[in-house]
């Protein structure tokens, strides 16, 4: 199941809608990853770590958005050779250009200065996040298997933020998990764009060129094993650490295993070109991160 085009999605909108279009609201999803490491550390349902992960999440937005500006003013010309991002505000020339680099750059000084005021620690993950997009749109992107590194990066610094946010230490079991299931979407993504694109793909971002299908399916293989291991390991370690008479994390082994495999099962029927749409559009994904997201929150707070 995928989500339907709206209004939004269609050219001929008006500034402000288009402005709100292109800064990808859908896509702020992601930003909730702050939430997982003060989360799993058990601090959520305190106020003060509650309104520095809140403010986290903000910071992410802004930049997120920044970039997504900045970004697309730099791809405007491969992107009016793409069946769907010729529809993005910038490449369908509802923002001009110059406006487009100004609020991108406003954007992201505000987000960093945000940040600032919360942590200094934070304001060094989201300057980090933005220096990897930076270096991304510039020069990443443009380098196989670099690329989706630099992609997988941007989720594995948000995971990081929120322990940022909070001063929590985060778990080497964490870490890993965070890494290769960012690994693991933008691979899945990849695979999207070349079976949307076909031969084509080469036109709008020169990597797809270079990946055979076999490859990718190597590399969301790999994965797939390591966040599946990964995190078997890290619920056994909460497991020990919280001493309950009920195997809540061990437990949470399998919606996770579900959603992994459900999300795999969705990229390969050519699904994964967008992870959060992949996410907000097809329910029984949903059904399964609530069920997991229960069970691990009962292990953590019960």
């Amino acid at each position: 199941m995928t989500l339907p085009t709206t209004d939004l999605d269609s050219p001929g909108r008006s500034l402000p809608i288009a402005l709100l279009v292109e800064a990808r609201p859908k896509q702020w999803v992601k930003n909730l990853l702050v939430f997982a490491a003060p989360a799993a550390a058990g601090v959520l349902n305190e106020g003060d770590a509650m309104w520095r992960s809140a403010a986290a999440f903000a910071c992410f937005c802004l930049a997120a958005a920044g970039t997504y500006y900045l970004n697309d003013a730099a791809d405007v010309d491969a992107d009016r050779r793409h069946p769907t991002k010729c529809r993005r505000p910038i490449a369908a020339g509802e923002i001009p250009l110059t406006l487009a680099r100004v609020i991108g750059v406003v954007a992201i000084v505000t987000s960093v200065a945000f940040a600032y005021v919360v942590s200094w620690h934070l304001a060094v993950v989201v300057g980090a996040y933005v220096a990897n997009t930076t270096a991304y749109s510039l020069w990443l992107k443009h380098i196989a298997v670099v690329d989706v590194v630099g992609v997988a990066a941007g989720f594995v610094l948000r995971a990081i933020a929120g322990g940022a946010a909070v001063e929590v230490p985060i778990s080497n079991w964490f870490f890993i998990v965070a890494s290769f299931g960012s690994l693991f979407m933008v691979v899945g993504k990849r695979r999207a764009e070349i079976a949307e694109m076909g031969e084509d793909a080469a036109t709008t971002r020169a990597t797809l060129g270079t990946y055979s299908a076999d490859f990718l399916a190597h590399l969301q293989t790999t994965s797939t094993a390591v966040v599946l291991v990964g995190y078997c390991v890290w619920a056994f370690e909460k497991a020990a650490e919280a001493h309950s008479s009920t195997p809540w994390f061990q437990l949470s082994i399998v919606p996770f295993a579900l959603a992994v495999f459900r999300y795999a099962l969705l990229v390969d029927t050519g699904q994964g070109g967008a992870p959060e749409e992949v996410v907000l559009g097809d329910r029984a994904l949903q059904v399964m991160g609530l069920v997991w997201l229960v069970v691990f929150s009962v292990g953590v707070y019960a």
